[in-house]
C-alpha cells in the first residue's frame, strides 16, 4: 500500500525544497515509484524539481464546473463521467523516469466544487495505488486534506525556519492535525535554516512551548540562497551541501 507524506509548514520556511530532497532521497534509495503532490497554493515544486509541470487540478476543475457537470451529475452529451475525468485527470500528471508530479492548484473557485472534489478524491485514491510513495508539498493549512480532496495522510513533517513565528504557525499545525483526526502514524518536527545548524535557547523553549518535539535540525547554506537567485532547481544541490546532507540523515531516523 502506497504511504502518503505531507510536508507543512509557514511560507519562507523552505518546505518545497526540502519536499524536492525527499523526493530526490526516495529516487536515490530505489523507493520508487514515487509522486511528488504540489498541494500549495502558491505552486513552485515544479521549479525546485527543475520540471515543467501540466495543468493543475484546479485548472481542471474550474473546466469540469464550466463544462456541465454538476451536483445533478449532467456532462456533456454522449460522454461518461468515468471518460471525461479520466481524459483530463492524465493530462495534469507530468512524468519522469522515477517519479510523478501532480500540482493541485487553489483549494476555492467561484460556485460549489463538492461534487467535483469528491470525483477528484476517489480518482487520486485510486490513482496513488500505482505508486509507493506520495510526497505532498502542503501550505500551514493543509486545505487540500482538510477538504478531503487526498484521501489520507501517513506521515507528516512540519518545517519552521529559526523565528518565533515559525515554530508558533507549527503548533497550530500539530494542532490542526488533531482537529481534522487525521491520526498519522509519525509526525516529525524540523527546523529549517539554523544558523550553525544551532538553536537559540529562547526558540528551544517556544519548540517545548507548542508542544512539538524536535526531529532534527537542517543548518543555513548559502548554495541554497545561490541556486535560488540563479535559478537553479534546489532539489540538485550536490551532496555535499551542509543543508541537503543534514536533512538526509534526518531521513535515515525518522524513515
Amino acid at each position: 500500500m502506497e504511504e502518503i507524506i505531507a510536508i507543512s509548514g509557514k511560507g519562507g520556511t523552505g518546505k518545497t525544497t526540502l519536499s524536492g530532497w525527499l523526493i530526490g532521497y526516495l529516487v536515490r534509495k530505489r523507493l520508487t515509484p514515487a509522486l511528488a503532490v504540489d498541494a500549495d497554493a502558491n505552486a513552485n515544486l515544479a521549479d525546485v524539481l527543475g520540471v515543467e509541470a501540466g495543468a493543475a487540478l484546479a485548472d481542471l476543475r474550474d473546466e469540469i464546473n464550466s463544462s456541465g457537470m454538476d451536483e445533478s451529475g449532467t456532462i456533456p452529451p454522449g460522454v461518461s463521467k468515468q471518460e471525461w475525468l479520466d481524459a483530463h485527470f492524465f493530462s495534469a500528471i507530468t512524468e519522469k523516469d522515477d517519479y510523478d508530479l501532480l500540482v493541485m492548484g487553489r483549494t476555492q473557485g467561484k460556485g460549489c466544487y463538492c461534487f467535483v472534489n469528491g470525483l477528484l478524491q476517489s480518482h487520486i485514491a485510486e490513482y496513488a495505488s500505482n505508486y509507493r510513495y506520495l510526497v505532498v508539498d502542503n501550505e500551514a493549512g493543509m486545505e487540500h486534506l482538510s477538504r478531503g480532496v487526498l484521501p489520507r495522510v501517513d506521515r507528516i513533517i512540519i518545517v519552521s525556519d529559526c523565528s518565533r513565528r515559525g515554530v508558533q504557525a507549527a503548533g497550530r499545525i500539530l494542532e490542526l492535525t488533531r482537529e481534522l483526526g487525521l491520526a498519522p502514524k509519525s509526525m516529525d518536527f524540523i527546523v529549517n535554516k539554523a544558523p550553525g545548524g544551532a538553536l537559540a535557547k529562547g526558540l528551544e523553549e517556544e519548540i517545548s512551548a507548542q508542544g512539538l518535539a524536535l526531529s532534527g535540525v537542517v543548518p543555513s547554506d548559502p548554495l541554497v540562497a545561490e541556486y535560488d537567485a540563479e535559478g537553479r532547481p534546489t532539489a540538485l544541490l550536490p551532496a555535499g551541501s551542509p543543508a541537503r546532507a543534514a536533512f538526509e540523515k534526518i531521513l535515515e531516523r525518522i524513515m
